[in-house]
């Protein structure tokens, strides 16, 4: 099963302090819901853990994320995959865009694809729809807190 989704987040700092944010593990840990553990393997490259509940099924996804088409401070690709057991698994990326709005403020853009597979994908769409946007919302709320702190 595969989605989409799309958004833009206003932050409340200039470009390179939101790059600077969008490549530090300790604050991305912070804002990703559920993330246990998120560790920099590589200068492009880390290892999470996340723990999600996506309607009665609660699993534990241990997956490698990768930073690619990497542009500063403007924009890159994120990749992921996690497996979650007999839950399933979930992958997908997102193209992150950044565009300065004056001189201390970013307008973060975010287009994302991911795809689930296993029990998960057994929920139906509409609840997977429903709880990506509400992550991907919860994330990019959160990063812009901590980013415009």
């Amino acid at each position: 099963m595969a989605l989409v989704i799309e958004g833009e987040e206003r932050i409340a700092a200039p470009v390179e302090k939101v790059w600077e944010a969008l490549n530090d593990p300790e604050i991305l840990k912070e804002a990703i819901p559920g993330c246990q553990s998120l560790e920099k393997t590589s200068n492009t490259e880390m290892a999470a853990t996340v723990v999600l509940k996506i309607g009665p099924i609660k699993a534990t996804f241990n997956g490698e994320v990768t930073l690619k088409n990497l542009k500063p401070p403007h924009s890159y690709t994120i990749q992921g995959e996690g497996k979650g057991g007999i839950a399933g698994f979930a992958k997908g990326g997102a193209d992150v865009t950044l565009t300065a709005d004056g001189p201390d403020a970013t307008v973060l853009t975010y287009a994302a694809k991911a795809e689930v597979g296993g029990k998960i994908a057994q929920l139906g769409s509409r609840l997977i729809q429903s709880t990506s946007k509400k992550l991907a919302g919860q994330f990019f709320s959160t990063f812009g807190e901590k980013v415009g702190a």
